[in-house]
């Protein structure tokens, strides 16, 4: 058999394997696409493995498509989220990956493992592969070449205990958050960043007499007006709406402002708006609510105030959702091809804003291939451009990991800026995240089966282990409890600025899986690229001082 169909073939069934073994859970907890890598690593042990070039080719493509994939679907958030809570999830990031540092080079100090296999246990336990071949490179250029074959083998053996030391270590932060949570049941709802819809009686003086606009100004939280009840009728109002003493008014904002909204407004009607089962065009015969989709290729990348919709159509926009995940409708939001767009208004004139925004989903059902090729050759050469540091002899990259999650990223973001249609279905993204991530693991797994177990037995391996597993849990239990203690951090964001300090996209498929929330994996991207080139930096500037 041809090496080239022998390699598929094998790569093919470890995924197929590994992903059926995966599903198995124990009491509620799966390794989930994570068992793709052991499976391989057995899979090598037992002696069958494929030819080298053919295996990197594979494992790099893998990486390159699950990263940049990865980038593209949270780009949108990304900047928001930078700009919202970016320098301190990036702060938090780097202070877990000095952490690890830390202990590793104290490891090293206080043991007998010498330095190459210290970073390379590192690397291993922080499950950063990136960092493995720059410092590999890194010995070699201060003539230091044959110790790269050890460095890696101490990153495979920690490799492993790297990745799940990650989700154990979420875990434990989890149980401990889940008695918190006890405690104090209002934290979740506290947390929720997704539009909350609630109702007000206008009582407050200070806003009676004065427009939505003028009300708008007085205070900073994001907020929707769709419908205002007065006199027995409901209305459709705009910014140039007065409200008026006991205007009944139904809001879309985020719970955390409920608070602050209800001592603005006057006083919450307890009515629950946010029951699936409510059946919103019986509010009023005139008006009915529906969802329309962005079709148009001309809608692409500009925001929702600059479509006038209420001036033009007399149509109130309440919700965008976005990837399945709703946002407030704020005028300075910015559309993208296959927004789902919550209309108010009279009938004819909602489908008059539905053909100007095209509504024709079969034109979605096709992405467009063509940014996602580009975008992986942007990626790839930004990956490979050498970055030259003061006072370090040995030039840095981005790699196959850096450089395609920050072309990802900044197409995600901005491409819709640039009127580039960078739009996939989220089925589909998810399918090639998946896809990537399986063959990596796979490919992975190969490479470090043959020695894996021998390296382990021995009794500088079980050593390794445990220096590994401890470089891996604590600095994420000790890092992680303090951001959910002493920040507004809900889990769920400081679980993806664990994964993406980590460098453990596996252990973001597990919170994501736990959590039910995209925030994980914007923050994972948030600081991903910067604690990533951190890592790079720092292991390579300790080989080149300290060797």
């Amino acid at each position: 058999m041809a090496d080239d169909v022998y390699a598929l073939l094998l790569i093919a069934l470890i995924c197929a394997v590994g992903i059926s073994l995966g599903k198995m859970k124990v009491k509620g907890v799966g390794l989930g696409v994570t068992f793709v890598f052991f499976t391989g690593i057995l899979a090598g042990h037992c002696g069958l493995h494929i030819d080298p070039v053919i295996l990197l080719y594979a494992m790099n493509m893998g990486l390159v498509l699950f990263i940049y994939t990865l980038g593209l679907q949270v780009g949108p958030g990304f900047v928001s989220a930078f700009r919202s809570g970016g320098v301190q999830l990036n702060l938090l990031g780097l202070a877990l990956a000095a952490v690890a540092t830390l202990m590793a080079v104290a490891c090293h100090w206080l043991t007998d493992v010498s330095l190459p296999d210290m970073m390379g246990i590192l690397c291993g336990a922080t499950t950063n592969t990136p960092a493995l071949g720059t410092a590999q490179q890194a010995l070699v250029q201060i003539g230091q070449g044959g110790e790269a074959s050890s460095m890696s083998l101490g990153c495979a053996v920690t490799y492993p205990l790297g990745v799940v030391g990650v989700i154990l270590g979420f875990m434990v932060l989890r149980v401990w958050h889940i008695k918190r949570r006890n405690q104090n049941k209002a934290v979740d709802d506290e947390d929720n960043e997704e539009p909350f819809i609630v109702s007000f009686h206008v009582k407050n003086p200070a806003v009676v007499g004065k427009t939505l606009r003028q009300v708008a100004e007085l205070t900073k939280n994001d907020f929707v007006v769709s419908r205002l009840w007065r006199n027995g009728e409901v209305l459709l109002p705009d910014a140039a709406t007065t409200l008026q003493d006991n205007d009944r008014i139904l809001v879309i904002s985020k719970h955390k402002d409920l608070e602050r909204l209800t001592i603005f407004f006057g006083e919450r009607d307890e009515r629950d708006w946010n029951k699936e089962d409510i059946d919103w065009n019986k509010l009023d015969s005139r008006l009915i609510s529906r969802r329309i989709v962005i079709t148009r290729h001309e809608i692409n990348g500009k925001k929702l105030g600059s479509l006038h919709l209420r001036n033009r159509f007399s149509v109130n926009v309440s919700r965008v959702n976005r990837a399945g995940i709703d946002l407030v409708a704020t005028p300075d939001l910015v559309l993208r091809m296959g927004d789902r767009l919550t209309a108010i208004g009279e009938e004819k004139a909602v489908e008059h804003v539905a053909k100007s925004m095209g509504n024709v989903v079969a034109d979605l059902d096709e992405p467009n291939l063509v940014a996602i090729f580009v975008g992986l050759i942007l990626g790839i050469v930004l990956g490979a451009v050498p970055i030259s540091i003061p006072s370090v002899s040995v030039p840095l990259q981005l790699g196959l990991a850096g450089g395609p999650i920050i072309v990802g990223i900044l197409v995600g973001a901005y491409g819709p800026r640039l009127h580039m249609i960078t739009y996939t279905t989220s089925s589909v993204n998810r399918m090639l995240r998946a896809l990537g991530i399986a063959v990596f693991l796979a490919c992975l797994g190969l490479q470090a089966g043959p020695s894996f177990f021998d390296t382990v037995v021995r009794a500088d391996g079980a050593l390794w282990v445990v220096l590994g597993f401890s470089i891996t849990v604590l600095p994420v239990v000790i890092v992680g409890w303090l951001s959910v203690k002493f920040t507004k951090l809900d889990l769920a964001t400081v679980g993806g600025m664990i994964c993406g300090s980590m460098a453990n996209p596996m252990a973001l498929d597990y919170v994501n899986d736990t959590m039910l929330s995209d925030r994980a994996s914007v923050a994972y991207t948030t600081v991903y690229p910067l604690c990533m080139f951190a890592r790079v930096i720092m292991v390579q500037m300790i080989i080149v001082l300290l060797m």
